[in-house]
């Protein structure tokens, strides 16, 4: 995530989602769910929503579905966010009138977000050159072999650039989405929005969990699911994979190809996902001081967490603490 100024509570609050003919559902879907419900217990500054069509109706959404939408290209010229949900196909060619408009959104600092093969769209303006980006592992390597100037990363659940933002396959753009709310109005409404989807608020780990491959073989797996509990519970001490192997009961070339199966990711890897996820969790919460939460999450040193907590996040801890951090009530003193 990278690093990003305050939210302006006077920035423009309208979010636009596009609408095509044989729109994907889904993930139209979910940019209505997060940004387009009326939610009166967020208060009279949460987002604003409409419809643009990107060409004249009538339009048909997959399902069998009719939709109306509120307006068309013109739209986005008031968008403060345009979302992209996942397009036509890889090598659909998107139509120029649609490239002009979102080329001059993103010029006025309007923010962009695709979900899925959305970022086929974006990619055609021109607006991933030079930028990380991400689509549905499926996608990736066209994507990759299309647009040579993007970054493509195949094992992120969504990329954060600041002002573009792509998410991986369908569902990774509720993960997005709830991102941006975040980034927008903090970690407790967030959480509050996820809470009614019955979501986490932040999933961690990435696509390489969701790629397709064989069935684990138990009982050799069924092993690791107690130690992944065990370790979760002591992050703040040292696991060395060489230990967790023989905790269970494999050598370490079989325990590290089977945990890759299960897990998607390197044990080593895998750990570090963890420390990083708690250190979140516990600067969130505001009452621990950066070594504090390097201790906690088994990093040691601070500036062991901070190298990775950057690398990671693309922020320091202290800034996150400061951006994401709830108050913490102080006592009223007595008169």
């Amino acid at each position: 995530m990278p690093e990003h100024d305050a939210p302006d509570p006077s920035a423009d609050r309208l979010v636009v989602v596009l609408a095509y003919d044989g729109l994907c559902t889904f993930e139209f879907g979910l940019a209505v769910e997060i940004f387009g419900l009326h939610r009166p217990e967020m208060g009279a500054g949460w987002y604003r929503f409409a419809v643009a069509g990107i060409e004249p109706g009538p339009l048909r959404a997959t399902g069998g579905i009719a939709l109306l939408v509120d307006g068309g290209l013109d739209l986005i010229a008031r968008a403060g966010t345009v979302v992209v949900p996942g397009w036509r196909g890889a090598d659909v060619p998107v139509p120029a009138d649609l490239i002009a408009a979102l080329r001059a959104a993103a010029a006025r600092g309007a923010r962009l977000l695709s979900i899925c093969s959305g970022v086929f769209v974006l990619a055609a303006a021109g607006l991933l050159d030079g930028r990380r980006a991400t689509t549905h592992w499926r996608h990736a390597a066209r994507l990759a072999e299309r647009y040579p100037a993007v970054t493509v990363d195949p094992d992120v659940l969504y990329v954060d650039e600041g002002q573009v933002l792509t998410s991986a396959g369908s569902a990774a753009g509720l993960d997005l989405c709830l991102h941006l709310v975040r980034r927008d109005f903090g970690p407790e409404a967030a959480n509050r929005v996820a809470r009614r989807l019955v979501l986490p608020a932040h999933r961690d780990g990435g696509q390489a969990q969701f790629i397709e491959r064989p069935v684990p073989r138990l009982p050799a797996e069924a092993r690791l699911g107690p130690l992944i509990d065990r370790v979760l519970a002591s992050l703040d001490r040292p696991h060395a994979v060489g230990d967790l192997a023989a905790q269970a009961g494999m050598s370490l070339r079989s325990f590290i190809r089977r945990f890759k199966a299960a897990t998607g990711m390197a044990p080593g890897e895998w750990l570090l996902e963890q420390r990083l996820s708690r250190a979140r969790d516990l600067l969130e919460q505001g009452g621990a001081g950066v070594e504090q939460v390097a201790s906690a999450c088994g990093f040691g040193a601070a500036a062991s967490l901070r190298h990775h907590f950057r690398r990671r996040f693309g922020v320091a801890p202290a800034t996150y603490r400061a951006r994401f951090a709830a108050p913490v009530a102080v006592p009223a003193r007595n008169s």
